[in-house]
């Protein structure tokens, strides 16, 4: 029994070379290739090009010595379509890039070196968010003898039978020869149970082994204490000597994590973790680890669910994919319940290369993998089939494919370690669910409003948010007012203030909390999502996703403490949070919100109380305080009470200068030298004072040496495209984020971060070695290296902040029209000096009740109607787009009504009627509802009068189907109103994409009126503009004159009739442009022989006389008169001397 174990599995993450190609390539003699650390993404090496079509190839070189065992790779994930050559011979494939597989290389080795080449296929777009490309998880070399335990071949179950728990150990056997199975359960370091039995070789040498042990009480895994117990599989090899004695020859050895459980999933009332009721607070979570990519790091991801767990989280979506195994292995540790998922697409694709093109012939093969991989970890929930699945909307194939899958899963976990789901936007429609009914366990996206309704319908449905939230939020980013949804901005980013909704999401992070804390059927929710991550940067098109409670720097933004409120305990965990930050415009209101865990809370300013809030987490409807203060430099501060009226925690938020300091922060002070170990490095800065500088965006630059290398620096900014992989950053909202690897050797660390104009900060570390001193199977060489800077330059002071000032105040009436306001710029050396003024409405939408005049750092505000408006003034801060942007209010009151200009663009943003749901749309538009009728008007419109009845619309659906769209002048149910077209909009839809179409009206809208869409779809508006027709040049009807004077005529509909004598018809604003007019079309009737028209051309340059007879006509006819050419800006007047009778139908000039 003491003989050294053969099968073994080791880590061959070593020695591997990479090189890339373009996706034509097939030889590789020609390529470089260079030494290569896995796991590897070699896309996060390029910012500019993350979804780079190309071929990564990865070559290693082995010595083998052809002993008689067999040899596999096992690859944790490869991304994706990858295939597989030893010694230049075709071994396998493998499509998916997120499941586990191995290849068996036995047969294609020979004795001494031997070379193996992974290829992997990068044709984009594959995925709807950044997936990265490469080797990017870990990589094992499998050597077994012919008798073995099948990969993945050993199945844990467990059964509580009173103070008794059953464990069932199904193993999968190969054998050829009399074996011994043995399992132990260990729980610290002490043997528990055990049990052992023989097995005779058959003639078949695949076999199931079945034993059962008992536990007496267990410590239960639970997410506040994941108690784990140890499982060791041991198979040992039957031998008899000459004298016949049995001797076992220990062959392999398999240890895992179990843990004692029982879930109950019910209807009514949700769900039972050991017999103890409890609500699902989970995030969803995607796999890239920002600065390194999809690159595989366990300290990297270990530290993300510490930040999660300190937020109040206790369960992980896997989204949309199968995880990393060491993901499982720090659930099962940590007290996470785990949503594992598989697909985000079956047959139907969803992006021209994705998973769809392999389903058919793979996703078997992908479920087998996945689900004997991780059927044993206690953190295991679900099993997710999908996620959003077109398959299950489209017809009744997706009933086909559910069942499949759900039978394919429980092929592999027959005892039901956990329950089949999936998750679903498609609820509110039949096929949807009717898969939903085929599985019982229901995840709804974005549909909470439908939870009691099918509750009611399907009682035997176990309901519970699969998908919810979706609030985006710009770390340290504000734009106010908070009362108003503000989706977009000029400077791309989203307002962590909490008011920049998406158009299928919570309307806040408080609504989504609320909308499940009052559903006790539902298991719970899983918001998008907790970290942000690469791709999917709605509502923009820049480089990473809003959607996070923490940034990919993982950084925390203040939803994160909204979450933390709502989901921990204030009497084991007290917390109280307080944003914005403090420094804004002297005047400006800002709104300043306080959450806390707490049941009362306080607003300070300056040590004045501005109120109390009492805050009922249980049952109240307000879970944040909320005030409105003008800015005062100083500072605020936030106390939370417990119900006897103790402090129990403070905030506060201090107004701060420029920086002057340089301060680093480290999560800790030493690493293992194992090659993976991290240390994180907060970078951030403070004034003169020490107080934090928390809109900061200094550069620096960081210097790494000694036992440790920098492999990443971000800082969470989706519109920062200098590279992950650079030695130099701006700080975003005030910090930047720098990753240290460790090395292979032990030693000291030294970090130097510099910045123009501060004094540079050193940060010492040390590198200890390994436990057991050998690292086999690893590299750690790669680092970051000097890259172009793509923000502004290397030795650049960016502007930090752009103050507004206005001497005059900030208020507008009949006797100040006009105001001069004035930009501060800090600091006050900055390089980029140039600024941009503008007026906008609490949107940031383009106002039309003022305007401005820029004379550089000072403007003139000329106001030209009542309301309310905001001068803005805006930098691009050293590079191509507006990146700090500055306010202040202002108010005019006594000018009038100012009104909308349908030729130049109005914003769907500026509707002031709805009805039904309306939604923040992309680019400062608007989003209809997913069902039922929604209108939006717009009122105020000015079309002059010869007006226009053409519309161009720029429209995002969201799907290819044709889109009903009803144009109205008034608003549908008020008196007056007129349907002017009843049309479709169908184009192939191109995501949060505006496509324009142009339609015609039944008339042309004149004068000042309204107008309003009525839609029965979702779809995305961005608003809309009228085609300005030059009056001069178009038919002109008789009766829209402008003015008309005389003694005898009579209006009938567009003509005027029986005009007599005297009578003149005034048209203004008559544009003949410098090409001029030569012609001119009437349409009329002259019941006498000739009726004389005098023509009166008016300009500033004077007036002149043309005449034209229109002779006898039994009706109406169109004639064509020569004139003198008229150019230029004129008032037209028809004249009709006495004597006249004429009918005037409509006129036309021509070229």
């Amino acid at each position: 029994m003491s003989a050294p174990i053969m099968n073994k599995k080791i880590l061959f993450n070593d020695g591997w070379e990479f090189a890339k190609s373009d996706l034509g390539v097939t030889e590789i003699d020609a390529l470089k290739f260079e030494p290569v650390d896995i796991p590897h993404d070699w896309l996060i090496y390029n910012t500019l090009d993350l979804y780079e079509n190309s071929i990564g190839w990865y070559r290693k070189k082995f010595s083998w010595d052809r002993e008689e065992k067999q040899v596999l790779l096992y690859f944790d994930g490869v991304y994706m379509d990858s295939s597989l050559y030893v010694n230049g011979q075709f071994v396998g494939e493998w499509k998916y890039g997120y499941s586990s597989f191995e290849h068996d290389i036995t047969k294609s080795l020979v004795e001494g070196e031997n070379e193996i080449l992974v290829k992997v296929v990068h044709q984009s777009p594959n995925s709807r968010w950044y997936s990265g490309a490469g080797i990017y998880r870990n990589v094992w070399l499998k050597v077994r003898d012919k008798n073995h335990i099948v990969t993945d071949g050993i199945y844990v179950s467990t059964k509580q039978k009173d103070s008794v728990w059953e464990v069932e150990v199904d193993t999968e056997l190969h054998i050829f020869e009399d074996v011994q199975i043995s399992h132990t359960i260990m729980y610290k370091d002490q043997v528990i149970a055990s049990a052992s039995e023989r097995i005779a070789a058959k003639r078949d040498a695949n076999l199931l082994n079945l034993q059962r042990l008992l536990v007496e009480n267990p410590d239960v895994w639970s997410t506040d204490e994941p108690n784990l117990y140890k499982l060791i599989t041991t198979l040992y090899l039957v031998k008899r000597d000459e004298d016949g004695d049995t001797n076992m020859e220990e062959i392999e050895s398999i240890s895992q994590n179990i843990g004692f459980r029982r879930i109950v999933f019910d209807p009514d009332e949700g769900l039972l973790l050991n017999g103890k009721k409890i609500k699902l607070k989970g995030v969803c979570e995607h796999h890239d680890l920002g600065a390194l990519g999809a690159a595989f790091n366990k300290t990297a991801l270990k530290r993300r669910f510490e930040i999660l767990k300190e937020m109040g989280v206790n369960a992980i979506r896997t989204a949309h994919n199968m995880p990393a195994p060491e993901l499982m292995d720090l659930a099962d540790e940590m007290g996470f319940l785990v949503l594992s998922e598989a697909f985000d697409m079956w047959e139907r694709s969803k992006t021209p290369y994705d998973y769809a093109r392999f389903f058919k012939d793979w996703a078997h093969r992908d479920v087998k993998s996945w689900v004997m991989r991780d059927r044993n970890h206690p953190s295991l929930l679900m099993w997710s089939i999908g996620n959003e699945i077109y398959d299950t909307h489209a017809d009744e194939r997706g009933q086909e494919i559910t069942k499949m899958l759900m039978d394919c899963v429980r092929k592999y976990d027959p005892k039901g370690n956990a329950r089949v789901t999936i998750a679903s936007n498609y609820m509110p429609w039949e096929n949807a669910q009717k898969c939903a009914d085929i599985i019982k366990v229901a995840g709804y996206n974005y549909a909470e409003k439908y939870y009691q309704k099918h509750h009611e319908e399907h009682p035997d449905w176990v309901i519970y948010g699969s998908e919810t939230a979706s609030v985006v939020q710009s770390r340290g980013i504000y734009h106010f007012p908070f009362e108003k949804p503000i989706l977009t901005d000029d400077d791309e980013q989203c307002s962590s203030l909490g008011n920049s909704t998406t158009s299928w999401g919570a309307k806040s992070a408080e609504a989504c909390i609320l909308a499940e804390r009052d559903t006790p059927f539902s298991l719970g929710q899983f918001i998008w999502t907790g970290f942000d991550y690469i791709g999917e940067p709605t509502p923009y098109h820049t480089k990473n996703s809003y959607f996070g409670q923490i940034d990919t720097a993982t950084f925390k933004k203040d939803s994160y403490y909204i979450y933390q409120a709502a989901w921990t305990d204030y009497r084991t965990k007290p917390m109280v949070h307080i944003f914005p930050y403090w420094d804004f415009n002297k005047g400006q209101r800002i709104d300043v919100r306080v959450c806390s865990n707490a049941p009362k809370i306080e607003l300070q300013l300056n040590g004045i109380s501005l109120g109390i809030r009492e805050i009922d987490h249980e049952h109240g409807m307000d879970l944040v305080g909320w005030w409105k203060i003008p800015y005062e430099e100083g500072e605020i501060k936030a106390i939370a009470y417990d119900e006897a009226g103790k402090i129990i925690a403070t905030d506060v938020k201090k107004s701060f200068g420029d920086a002057k300091k340089i301060c680093l922060h480290a999560d800790k002070e030493k690493l293992v030298a194992d090659g993976t170990d991290l240390i994180f490095v907060e970078i951030s800065v403070v004034d003169e004072h020490g107080n934090a500088v928390e809109n900061a965006n200094n550069r620096v630059h960081v210097n790494v040496t000694g036992a440790g290398r920098l492999i990443g620096l971000d800082n969470g900014d989706s519109t920062d495209y200098d590279q992950y992989k650079g030695l130099s950053r701006r700080l975003f909202s005030g910090k930047l984020m720098a990753i240290i690897g460790a090395t292979l050797e032990p030693g000291k660390i030294r970090m130097e971060v510099s910045s123009i104009g501060l004094e540079s900060q050193v940060a010492e570390f040390e590198s200890f070695p390994a436990e057991n001193g050998i690292l086999e199977g690893i590299s750690a060489h790669m680092k970051n290296q000097e890259l172009p800077c793509v923000m502004g330059s290397y030795d650049e002071i960016p502007l930090r902040k752009i103050g507004i000032i206005s001497d005059s105040g900030q208020v507008f009436d009949e006797t100040r029209k006009e105001m001069y306001v004035r930009a501060r710029l800090y600091p006050q050396d900055t390089s980029y000096r140039e600024v941009e003024w503008s007026v906008v409405n609490d949107a940031g939408i383009a106002s039309n009740i003022a305007k401005v005049e820029a004379m550089g750092h000072e403007a003139k505000i000329i106001a030209l109607g009542d309301g309310e408006f905001r001068v803005r003034c805006a930098s691009k801060n050293g590079t191509d787009k507006t990146k700090l942007i500055s306010e202040l209010e202002f108010k005019a009151v006594g000018l009038g009504t100012a009104c909308k200009d349908p030729y130049g663009f109005i914003s769907a943003g500026l509707y002031d009627y709805s009805k039904g749901e309306i939604g923040c749309g992309n680019e400062k538009g608007i989003a209809t509802a997913r069902d039922g009728e929604t209108q939006v008007g717009f009122r105020g419109i000015d079309f002059g009068p010869y007006g226009s009845d053409t519309i161009t619309i720029p429209i995002f659906a969201l799907s290819n189907e044709p889109h009903s769209l009803q144009i109205w002048e008034g608003m549908p149910d008020e008196e007056g109103s007129e349907m002017l077209a009843d049309v479709i909009y169908q184009k192939e839809s191109k995501w949060n994409v505006y496509q324009e179409e142009t339609y015609r009206l039944s008339k042309r809208l004149r004068g000042i009126t309204s107008i309003c869409f009525v839609l029965h779809q979702k779809v995305h508006i961005k608003g809309f503009s009228f085609e300005k027709k030059n009056r001069a040049f178009e038919q002109n009807m008789a009766a829209e004159c402008d003015h008309i004077y005389g003694d005898a005529f009579v209006i009938k509909e567009n003509s005027v009739e029986g005009i007599g004598n005297n009578v003149s018809l005034e048209f203004e604003n008559m544009d003949f442009t410098g090409e001029g007019a030569t012609k001119l079309v009437v349409f009329g009737r002259s019941p006498i022989d000739k009726n004389t028209i005098h023509i009166r051309f008016e300009s500033l340059e004077g007036e002149s006389t043309q005449l034209v007879e229109f002779a006898q006509s039994d009706g109406y006819e169109e004639r064509v008169f020569e004139l003198d050419k008229i150019t230029g800006m004129q008032k037209v007047t028809f004249i009709f001397l006495p004597g006249s009778n004429f009918d005037f139908g409509w006129f036309r000039f021509e070229q």
